[in-house]
């Protein structure tokens, strides 16, 4: 009987790692809004790090995060390394680059709790008098990564706060317009 137990469960396992290596080797997740503001408005936003508590889902989330910025003061080379709770983790990201007023592409490396080394980019694209706003970040999907895909909804989780941040950045511009 046992001997019976421990060989299905050996078996669910292995199926599990089995289906867990099928998965694809990158990920994705973007989420775009339609903001009532230029897209020089809403670029400064972006491309500057010290404007990030404006809009960002995860700025609030540890009140003690420690946040370090470097680099140049805004756009291409700025940088922000940020070590906080286990909600918020710990992090770095560098403008690759800006192109104002239509993108910033930064790098994205997570330290803690998981490595994780992915390309984030906000597109800001005319929509008449309006600019629609899509962010996307990509990257490669490690085996452990693969595995815990199988029990958790990455696009739905980063999309959750991607789309609360698009929210606040697009209360943020709006109210800049009145």
């Amino acid at each position: 009987m046992i001997t019976t137990l421990l060989i299905i469960v050996v078996l669910l396992v292995a199926g599990l790692l089995i289906y867990a290596a099928t998965r694809p080797d990158s990920f994705q997740v973007q989420r775009s809004a339609t903001i009532q503001a230029p897209a020089e408005r809403i670029h400064p936003m972006i491309d500057d790090f010290r404007r990030w508590p404006e809009w960002s889902p995860w700025e609030h989330r540890d009140p003690a995060m420690q946040r370090t910025l470097g680099g140049a003061a805004r756009g291409k080379g700025a940088t922000y390394h940020w070590l906080g709770n286990k909600e918020v983790g710990e992090g770095r990201m560098e403008v690759l680059d800006s192109t104002a007023p239509r993108e910033v592409r930064i790098k994205l490396d997570f330290i803690k709790p998981f490595e994780g080394h992915n390309t984030t980019v906000f597109a800001l694209e005319p929509d008449g008098a309006a600019t629609r706003v899509v962010w996307t970040m990509s990257g490669p999907s490690p085996f452990m990564m693969k595995v815990m895909g199988i029990f958790m909804n990455m696009d739905r989780m980063i999309g959750r706060d991607f789309e609360a941040g698009l929210t606040k950045m697009k209360a943020m511009a709006e109210k800049a317009t009145s």
